[in-house]
């Protein structure tokens, strides 16, 4: 074929491939076991599905064959007709025929001009019980002078892509997946060994050991990902025979399907899925007599949308019904008895909306089979925490609802942040983590303010919820410093519907990390969601944000309400319209970039750096860094860096990879609304604002990275 197969034909012509030598060993087995009525059903069942794919592909040749084949094995299979060398020859036929037909749309898309009427006169003559010539045996490919259609010789392959595909068993994957997960083990313990070795040779076979495993681990990961469409594929169905259960009319489309996640992801959020499908008809959509009345559509529209993003997936339920009714919502839980009425009447329109999560919560005045049991949304929210994920709703009322999960890709392996708190190592999972703030001296000891008793942060004008890990986990409190030695380290985490700052002892490095599953004495303690097992062979606990943030109290209570009605009150007055940028120093160029461009800020020591060819690099977290010197690519002079032996860097990570940005100086981080002035004489930057009462250039860094010209990606994780 002139371009690539069209991917479902590609996956119809592996599954028939292998449908046909599993069709041609029971057809021979059949000829010796001609009683064996099982073994018929068998290959009727295999024949009838692949007439009905090539039914939906519109190839009518292979249809009209296979169709013949299964007429002659419904004879066989109602026993009007028995099994004899004729019709077994005639069936091997059949099969060769389909064999053909396959390796022809394989080769150019189309079924070529092999003419079928011959075979399907056969098959007629053999059902009527008519005298027919006795048929010779079906010639094996290799013996066959003439080709059995126009265009299509003997040597036809059977077929290249099964020849390039095969079937691996499940199970099989598992146990790669944990001999990968042991050799990733195996190889942080060596790098952390090899490290302390001023021997080249050595450390350069343990970035060989390195790059490889990375690659095997890549590798090995995608054979276990599977399309989210794969989940999907059941829900037209169910849409539609819920809308008909609940007397209303629903058209649903699918965005993304091909958003790829781990399969055991994938099992997990099957039943989810379906919760909130059913209830967004049952609940969301509005009748088409209302729906008409508030001038929508009869027919009302269920969006399913799936998006990678930041490493996790994105999955989107959006309905055009009417929205969540706050007050309703109220008087439900006030009725239920989830909260008292004064507490109700304090909590804002987000945390009503998500009571709907609650367990034996339901807005449905009476029970049906589809719902007002007040069970689904509950098993809903634990079944996307149990995996590391969150879930919220975002309503309009008369407009619709939408409901947002994020998941992790995978629970296999994972990045994590290992930070260390009374002496002890423990692992957060990257996916939580915002960002890290470090305190010092004074600032260490005035940046905690307390709101209601609760210790806060004032991170860029919002306050930030304090929780002191050691606490959390029941640790004593460390010694006190002097002032000047004090250090505050806050790891910024997002837990469930709350962002929070916790406070650590130190905070080492991101590794990718092996995550093992908790012994049954500790699968209760909802702070930890597993363990894993550090370079020096010592195990490390992998801390859960969602549970740290319930156990202290972030999530619920007055507490949680105090904090979240004051940064309500706060984003009202600073105004939407902020943006957070990184503020550095280029030369004399004060220059500015969108935080969210940032993945990470790093100091190196000017003799760190390297050269491959014409490129600037530097060892950086098992891999190379290229670096981008940003004072050259803006027209500057000079050398790199600010004279004191260092240079900053900031890490941008890119499709395949990470860059660095070289800057002289990391000024700050700051929340602004700007009005931004156009520059039409470099294109790297996309305009100056005033920013802190200064005039402050507006970086394009994607014009910076294209303008480059780098030779290569940098390969740190």
């Amino acid at each position: 074929m002139e371009s690539a197969l069209d991917e479902i034909v590609q996956e119809f012509l592996v599954e028939s491939y292998d449908s046909l030598d599993k069709l041609e060993r029971d057809l021979v087995s059949l000829e010796r076991s001609p009683d064996d009525t099982a073994l018929i059903a068998g290959i009727f069942r295999n024949l009838h599905t692949l007439k009905g794919c090539c039914g939906y592909l519109g190839f009518e040749k292979l249809e009209r064959v296979s169709h013949a084949g299964e007429n002659l094995l419904g004879r066989l299979r109602e026993g009007s007709l028995s099994v004899n060398a004729e019709v077994t020859d005639t069936l091997l036929n059949v099969n060769d025929a389909v064999r053909l037909l396959l390796t022809q749309i394989e080769q150019d898309g189309k079924e070529g001009d092999f003419d079928t009427q011959a075979l399907s006169a056969r098959v007629r003559i053999l059902i009527s019980g008519e005298c027919a010539p006795a048929a010779a045996p079906a010639p094996a490919e290799a013996d066959r002078e003439e080709p059995l259609a126009p265009g299509l010789q003997s040597e036809a392959p059977a077929g290249s892509l099964s020849q390039s595909t095969i079937r691996v068993d499940v199970g099989l994957l598992d146990e790669l997946m944990n001999l990968v997960g042991e050799l990733v083990l195996a190889r942080n313990q060596l790098l952390q060994h090899t490290s302390r070795f001023e021997d080249g040779s050595l450390q350069s076979t343990g970035q060989r050991l390195n790059h490889i495993t990375t690659e095997l681990q890549a590798r090995i990961m995608k054979t276990r990902m599977q399309p989210i469409g794969n989940v999907w594929h059941k829900l037209p169905r169910l849409v539609r025979d819920t809308a008909a259960t609940c007397g209303k009319q629903v058209t649903m489309s699918m965005e993304g399907q091909d958003t790829e996640l781990d399969r055991t992801i994938l099992e997990a959020i099957k039943d989810p899925l379906t919760h909130i499908v059913r209830n967004a008809i049952d609940h969301g959509i509005e009748a088409p007599h209302r729906r008409t009345l508030s001038s929508k559509p009869a027919e009302g529209r269920l969006v399913l949308r799936a998006f990678h993003e930041g490493g996790q997936v994105n999955i989107e339920i959006v309905d055009d019904g009417g929205g969540v009714d706050v007050d309703r919502v109220r008087q439900r839980a006030r009725g239920c008895g989830i909260a008292a009425p004064d507490t109700l009447a304090r909590m804002s329109d987000r945390e009503i909306t998500q009571l709907i999560f609650h367990p034996g919560f339901s807005t449905a005045d009476e029970v049906t089979n589809v719902s007002g049991r007040g069970v689904g949304m509950d098993v809903v929210k634990t079944n996307i925490e149990e995996i590391g994920g969150q879930v919220e709703i975002e309503s309009v009322l008369g407009q619709g609802a939408t409901v947002k999960i994020r998941i992790p890709l995978t629970l296999a392996i994972i990045p994590a942040l290992i930070v260390i708190c009374g002496g002890q190592r423990f692992a957060l999972p990257q996916v939580s983590l915002h960002e890290l703030v470090r305190l010092e001296g004074a600032a260490a000891r005035s940046g905690i303010e307390r709101v209601h008793g609760v210790p806060v942060y004032r991170l860029r004008g919002k306050l930030l919820p304090i929780v002191y890990l050691s606490r959390a986990l029941g640790m004593p409190d460390p010694a006190p410093v002097p002032e000047e030695d004090l250090e505050l380290n806050i790891v910024v985490l997002q837990g469930g519907d709350q962002r929070f700052g916790l406070v650590v002892d130190a905070i080492l490095d991101t590794e990718e990390i092996v995550v093992k599953p908790l012994s049954g004495r500790l699968k209760g303690l909802a702070v930890y969601a597993g363990s894993t097992i550090m370079g020096d062979g010592l195990i490390a606990l992998i801390l859960d944000a969602q549970g740290l943030a319930q156990r202290a109290g972030l999530n619920a209570g007055a507490t949680a309400r105090a904090l979240s009605r004051l940064s309500e009150a706060q984003e009202q007055a600073s105004g939407a319209d902020k943006q957070v940028l990184l503020l550095v120093q280029v030369g004399e160029r004060r220059v500015a970039m969108p935080l969210s461009a940032v993945s990470r800020l790093e100091e190196f020591p000017a003799d760190a750096i390297e050269r491959v060819g014409q490129d600037l690099v530097v060892q950086y977290r098992g891999g190379i860094l290229p670096l981008l010197p940003l004072k050259s690519l803006l027209g500057g002079s000079g050398s790199i860096g600010d004279g004191d032996g260092l240079l900053r860097v900031v890490v941008r990570a890119v499709k395949d990879g990470v860059v660095g940005l070289v800057v002289d100086q990391i000024l700050d981080i700051v929340a602004e609304s700007f009005e931004t002035h156009p520059v039409q004489s470099d294109p790297l930057v996309e305009g100056y604002a005033v920013i802190l009462s200064r005039v402050t250039e507006l970086l394009d860094i994607e014009a910076v990275l294209r303008s480059a010209d780098i030779g290569f990606i940098g390969t740190a994780a």
